[in-house]
């Protein structure tokens, strides 16, 4: 069995191999939220929290119709967007934080979604997850973006051993090269959805056991 070396410059060098191996595997791999603006995905990547990104889809087609701009967020009738977005759960909640994000965005940023983290997070229902989302497909930010699939791979990769989102990023930060942070980002979703599941990983099959400590030990018992 293969024993990993833990320093930074070790794990630098497999991190450029996974990601290598994972390109060629997903060249498709992107964000998998329909939008058309900074907005939509905003607006998106909350309605994505607790639910899928195909169930979020399927709402999204009908909402976008109904909701261009921020204004019309704010204007509306508060229960018919809860009514629009109910399927993907925790409605209420969602529709408070959508209709708070858009009115910081009406009167902050004169009806522009902003373009810098701080900025993002400050908006209701934005954590540094959605603002790197946003950051990294909408405005080129190369942005981590830690999702469970991150976080679940990042620790078996062996690139962190912390649950905690904020920790995950920065120490992805310090292996992954900047250029890359956006895009290896949604290679690990894909390979997460496809072959490294979360209770019944498929480590025989996987592309990138012999980068992996976790799928060596897996894949020997």
């Amino acid at each position: 069995m293969t024993t990993f070396k833990q320093t930074l410059r070790a794990k630098r060098e497999r991190a450029a191999a996974v990601y290598e191996r994972l390109r060629a595997l997903y060249p498709e791999a992107t964000c998998s939220l329909t939008y058309r603006s900074p907005l939509q995905l905003l607006v998106a990547t909350i309605l994505a929290a607790q639910c899928t990104d195909a169930r979020v889809n399927i709402v999204t087609k009908t909402l976008f119709k109904r909701f261009k701009t921020p204004w019309d967020y704010v204007e509306a009738p508060r229960e018919e967007l809860e009514n629009a977005i109910r399927t993907c759960g925790f409605f209420r909640q969602k529709a408070k934080s959508i209709v708070g994000a858009c009115r910081r965005i009406i009167e902050v940023h004169g009806g522009e979604v902003p373009r810098t983290m701080e900025e993002l997070v400050a908006l209701d229902g934005v954590g540094r997850k959605t603002a790197n989302c946003v950051l990294g497909q909408c405005f080129g930010v190369p942005s981590v973006i830690v999702d469970t699939h991150c976080i679940r791979l990042g620790n078996r990769l062996g690139f962190t051993k912390s649950m905690d989102p904020v920790i995950i990023e920065r120490e992805l930060m310090r292996i992954w090269p900047r250029e890359t942070w956006t895009q290896f980002s949604h290679c690990l979703v894909f390979h997460g959805r496809a072959v490294c599941h979360a209770r019944k990983p498929r480590c025989g099959e996987c592309a990138i056991i012999a980068l992996c400590p976790f799928g060596e030990r897996n894949a020997a018992r």
